[in-house]
């Protein structure tokens, strides 16, 4: 068991966030489910906690009801390796009323929000030419999704 699992806090539609997050991530697996009982606040026999691993790390959805919303404050990053990577991605948790947003950013339908980076643009505004990261960033900040094709033609103009 890991040290720290994030503990993301839904109002309903918690069946529909497993179900997604399996399409989208290939080697997702739930690991344990609890149920609400008669003592509530939630419908008996409706999901309480999910806890959930994506790439090894843990996750927790608490079936919490309509108190508290997920904000940009938090987001997670996806690392991808090249554009397949970041297409599969964004096109998966933008479905099924998911939200762009600008430079990388999206919401999933449930209001969580994800970065998703391609390694390349690490790399590209990392190098040694100061000016030509500059010209990297200004690209990237015209997108909603990243395109890697379009930040190396900003590179090497």
């Amino acid at each position: 068991m890991q040290k720290i699992t994030p503990c993301l806090w839904f109002n309903g539609r918690v069946n529909e966030a497993l179900e997604l997050y399996k399409k989208v991530f290939s080697d997702f697996k739930v690991k344990q489910i609890s149920h609400y009982g008669e003592a509530g606040p939630m419908e008996p026999g409706s999901i309480m906690t999910a806890v959930f691993e994506i790439f090894g790390q843990e996750f927790m959805i608490l079936n919490g009801g309509p108190n508290y919303h997920f904000t940009e404050a938090v987001s997670f990053t996806i690392h991808c390796k090249d554009q397949h990577e970041v297409d599969h991605y964004w096109d998966g948790l933008t479905a099924n009323g998911g939200q762009e947003s600008q430079c990388g950013w999206l919401k999933d339908a449930f209001g969580l929000s994800w970065q998703i980076v391609p390694d390349a643009l690490v790399e590209l505004m990392t190098r040694k030419d100061p000016e030509k990261g500059q010209k990297v960033m200004q690209a990237m900040m015209q997108m909603k999704k990243i395109d890697i094709a379009t930040l190396e033609q900003a590179y090497n103009s």
